[in-house]
């Protein structure tokens, strides 16, 4: 959990501090006050893009002299730091106990689990955007799948551009391919394991809080060797699509709505939210029990709209589990979280 988060630059943040309790850290004010922006520069204390998949350039503060700052004390005493430089707006830079890092080594110290109101339409959206939110749940359990994962995605951009050129050397896809079959099955492991474990844990949920999901991976299932003869017997294929038709970057996450027995896409808005809340809420669970600790959980507008009785539940689910945050305009809406440290931004 974090004791300390300061903002340097960030968004519309020149300078923010702020000492985090323990439990929920409720931000509140008025439109464009900077509450998300928060949130966001707290997801960026893991691997990836943060809640908003936004460029790094972009969350340099408008005006401000260039490159921004996001630090953080953990509570073992631990300080982590990310941004960038103004000579330098797209290149980020990790520290951690003053000493550069990579971005996966942020995933050893903390795990960061977020919902966002983008995410609401997450059973409707693309498989691309369910493979992500896939891919978060797996890093916050398995540390080491962020660099499994950028390891397999840098392997195959290498080979879709080597596949463009005219005369491509065998060689070359060979030993490419060979690193997308080695790190691509260990991703799609450290997938399946965690969509195996979060299913057990939803089996065993009750549905009265919050409908009950079950999950599954959709798509591709292959071994080492099938897979390293599907790329190599399809290169022509791959090459004229531009990209690569086969691997672990083909699944899809499959959501059902257990009490219904349908697809969490047929779902009405409010029962989608309330099935993505059932999951994030159970893979803390999971985490915490895994791990040893739970994990940072950013909630971004949760209680908006939730009806009272549900908002209840929600905050006596989060009761205890470590450190929530959450945002809202009304600090009524949180009115039932015993013990919230309130920000008013």
């Amino acid at each position: 959990m974090l004791s300390r988060l300061v903002l340097t630059d960030f968004r519309n943040h020149a300078d923010l501090a702020l000492a985090p309790d323990q439990g929920f850290v409720v931000l509140t004010g008025h439109n464009g006050a900077g509450k998300t922006n928060v949130l966001e520069a707290v997801s960026l204390l893991a691997p990836g893009r943060g809640l908003r998949r936004a460029s790094l350039s972009q969350m340099a503060r408008h005006d401000g002299p260039g490159g921004f700052g996001v630090a953080a004390t953990l509570d073992d005493g631990v300080e982590v730091a990310t941004g960038t430089l103004a000579a330098a707006p797209e290149r980020r830079v990790v520290r951690v106990s003053g000493a550069n890092a990579s971005a996966g080594a942020l995933a050893e110290r903390l795990s960061i689990l977020w919902l966002t109101p983008a995410m609401d339409r997450l059973f409707v959206e693309p498989a691309g955007e369910r493979r992500r939110f896939l891919d978060r749940l797996t890093l916050a359990l398995l540390p080491g799948h962020a660099s499994e994962t950028q390891r397999y995605e840098r392997a195959m951009r290498d080979r879709n551009r080597l596949l463009a050129e005219e005369a491509a050397e065998p060689v070359w896809l060979d030993a490419l391919e060979a690193q997308m079959v080695r790190h691509g099955v260990a991703l799609d492991a450290a997938r399946r394991t965690t969509v195996a474990a979060l299913e057990e844990r939803l089996a065993g949920a009750s549905a009265v809080d919050f409908p009950r999901a079950s999950i599954a991976l959709d798509g591709w299932s292959d071994e080492p060797a099938s897979f390293a003869a599907a790329l190599r017997q399809g290169r022509a294929r791959d090459a004229a699509a531009g990209r690569a038709l086969v691997g672990p970057h083909r699944v899809d996450l499959v959501v059902t709505h257990v009490d219904k027995g349908a697809p969490a896409a047929l779902a009405s808005t409010g029962e989608q939210k309330a099935l993505l809340l059932g999951m994030v809420l159970a893979h803390g669970e999971l985490v915490a029990e895994r791990r040893g600790s739970p994990p940072v959980l950013l909630l971004d507008e949760v209680a908006a709209h939730l009806d009272p009785a549900r908002r209840g539940a929600l905050f006596a689910r989060l009761a205890g589990r470590g450190q929530v945050w959450m945002t809202g305009t009304e600090r009524a809406l949180f009115d039932a979280a015993d013990g919230a440290m309130h920000v008013e931004l």
